[in-house]
């Protein structure tokens, strides 16, 4: 049941446009104590670019789930910045997918990295996810 996808191709891309708002700070996340974009939040915004860019392609049934990312976090941005995080299908091997990604706020680039996803059979992952709260 966990074969290779069918259908993806390199090329794949979208961006995601967002606010930064104080949820979305190292301060209120706790990955440090200044009012600006975290990284996690970083993250959370080139993953939901990644899964933007295969609506539609993955067969039904089927889901990604992030399971890797490195990124270069290079320029603080403060709340109430638009910024925008684009990811972008570099490889498909397999059920393994890598992204490249950049984010950028309107004065210059903010962040860069590779992002990879497996492509999992939805009900399976989430029986495997269920079956681990009792363990």
């Amino acid at each position: 049941m966990d074969s290779e996808p069918e259908g993806l191709s390199p090329g794949l891309e979208a961006t995601v446009d967002a606010t930064v708002t104080e949820e979305m700070t190292a301060e209120r996340v706790g990955s440090g104590d200044v009012p600006v974009l975290a990284t996690p939040a970083v993250v959370a915004l080139v993953e939901q670019a990644a899964v933007r860019a295969l609506e539609g392609h993955l067969p039904d049934g089927r889901t990604s789930v992030g399971f890797f990312v490195t990124l270069e976090h290079m320029a603080p941005t403060p709340v109430g910045a638009a910024v925008a995080a684009t990811a972008r299908l570099e490889t498909v091997e397999g059920r393994t997918l890598g992204f490249v990604f950049d984010v950028r706020d309107t004065r210059d680039l903010v962040a860069r990295g590779l992002h990879r996803r497996v492509v999992v059979d939805r009900d399976a992952f989430l029986r495997s996810a269920a079956a681990r709260q009792g363990a």
